[in-house]
């Protein structure tokens, strides 16, 4: 079942939210040890507390758009009293002090949040191989990666351990695994959703954002997340989210798709390095909302090239500048056996963070180093201004743009390991989303042999709207 089919039976009294718990902790017990999706499951006592509470809220008609839904958390999001880890060594024995701004919406909602999952150690990584506590397998085919960085949460909804769950996206980390997963994963707009109580990589391109089946079910909880927050300053005092009526309907923004205005990077589509399965899968998507009404417009981007480049010295860039609080000092792990405070930091550090880390690290300190500060990051900010231009450029013609999410399906587990760059290249359609903090869903379109990840953008704050073209491009996919 969906949320939304959950939340029917609820509201009529059908079921009780001790079952519907019940029935997905023991799928988590059942499939976790083969998927690796969770890295901890909460104890019963804690998750049953939630239960009550939810179903107290139930018996007195207290409804919220995800009362007794259960959620699973990415493991950078800190719940309190529980580990968060974000799939490193360093963090292995660190207890959050405190609740994230989502998890209070969600506790407020009457959600029922039973464990965290697995990632690229501090979310970095774009298949979710470079995780302390182990590889998560794909539940399409468990040979392949599931995509990255929230991998972890992207398979515990396709595997069905749960009907939602919350992941972030710091260059394409919610849409990619999404894609791969064949689920839907929406990244809002920077500042649509709190990142208060997100465990920082890059924090001018950090977005929480959700995983779903069913595009309802994104409506149903970022209806509860999205908003305004005092604790986080970049978020928006003029974003008030609208995903769902009373009666926790969608909300749909307009009822037909004809006259949308729909951006069309046909270059990029017909690239060589687009596999020919998901150029044919757009192609196909495009000539369907031609065929209803819609205006395709053809679209350039003409600084895509650099979005890459770009992408990587910011994001590593403030990746070393975060990172550098993890020296065993205050928290995290420690090397014991040091003779001095300098020798017990470089231990720490050195046997605390994964190669793939520890790269970026270098990376990002090398990128803000005296004499490269202006060559390497300054000019990346100014590329990045560029990209953001470029869309604002184009939103002035279109309304949605569509393209792929990635280039190529998911590969084998292990292919790209010794090759980062080849890895990095997959999140090229992604990235620039990120650099200009515009909101963006990966729709699965179905085919006979594999679901394709379609990536509808839209200019900022316009969720409702690509919630809405979603829903009714499924409706059109069914019919």
């Amino acid at each position: 079942m969906t949320a939304k089919d959950i939340l029917k039976k609820f509201i009529k009294r059908e079921i009780s939210v001790k079952e519907v718990v019940d029935k997905y902790l023991s799928k988590i017990e059942e499939q976790n040890k083969f998927y690796n999706a969770f890295i901890s499951v909460f104890d019963r006592s804690f998750i049953y507390e939630q239960v009550e509470r939810a179903q107290k809220m139930i018996n007195e008609s207290k409804f919220t758009p995800l009362v007794g839904i259960p959620i699973a958390i990415k493991d950078n999001i800190n719940v309190k009293g529980y580990p968060t880890t974000c799939a490193s060594k360093i963090l292995s024995n660190y207890v959050s002090p405190y609740n994230a701004t989502v998890i209070e919406k969600l506790y407020s909602a009457g959600a029922v949040i039973v464990g965290k999952t697995n990632l690229d150690e501090f979310a970095m990584g774009s298949t979710n191989e470079n995780s302390f506590f182990g590889i998560v397998k794909n539940p399409l085919d468990p040979e392949l990666v599931p995509g990255g960085s929230s991998g972890g949460s992207a398979v515990a909804v396709a595997t069905d351990m749960v009907p939602l769950s919350l992941g972030s996206d710091t260059g394409g980390s919610i849409r990619l695994p999404a894609a791969f997963c064949g689920i839907y994963g929406l990244k809002p707009t920077y500042g649509a959703v709190s990142r208060y109580g997100l465990v920082a990589y890059a924090s001018s391109l950090d977005q929480i954002g959700p995983f779903s089946k069913s595009i309802e079910d994104i409506s149903l909880i970022m209806q509860v997340i999205a908003g305004f927050d005092p604790y986080d300053s970049t978020s928006s005092k003029d974003f008030v989210p609208d995903f769902v009526d009373d009666s926790f309907n969608i909300k749909l923004s307009f009822d037909s798709i004809r006259g949308l205005r729909i951006g069309f990077p046909k270059k990029i589509v017909e690239d060589p390095a687009v596999e020919t399965i998901i150029r044919d899968s757009i192609n196909n998507l495009i000539n369907l909302l031609a065929n209803n009404g819609a205006i395709i417009e053809e679209i350039e981007f003409p600084y895509l090239e650099y979005s890459i480049p770009s992408y990587y010295i910011i994001a590593t860039s403030e990746a070393s500048s975060n990172l550098a609080r993890y020296d065993g000092v205050r928290y995290g792990y420690r090397d014991i056996d040091s003779e001095d405070v300098r020798t017990m930091m470089k231990k720490s550090r050195g046997e605390g963070f994964g190669l793939e880390v520890k790269r970026r690290i270098l990376a990002g300190t090398f990128c803000l180093s005296s004499g490269y500060y202006d060559a390497y990051y300054k000019k990346a900010l100014q590329v990045r201004n560029i990209i953001k231009k470029d869309f604002q450029n184009i939103f002035k013609h279109v309304d949605f743009v569509i393209m792929p999410t990635s280039p190529t399906l998911p590969w084998k587990i292990g292919e790209k390991l010794t090759d980062p760059i080849q890895m990095y290249l997959s999140d090229i359609y992604t990235v620039a989303v990120n650099l200009a903090g515009l909101p963006s869903i990966n729709f699965p379109y179905y085919t006979k042999h594999f679901p394709v990840g379609i990536q509808i953008i839209s200019n900022y704050f316009q969720e409702t709207r690509i919630i809405s073209l979603s829903y009714i491009i499924s409706n059109l996919i069914i019919n």
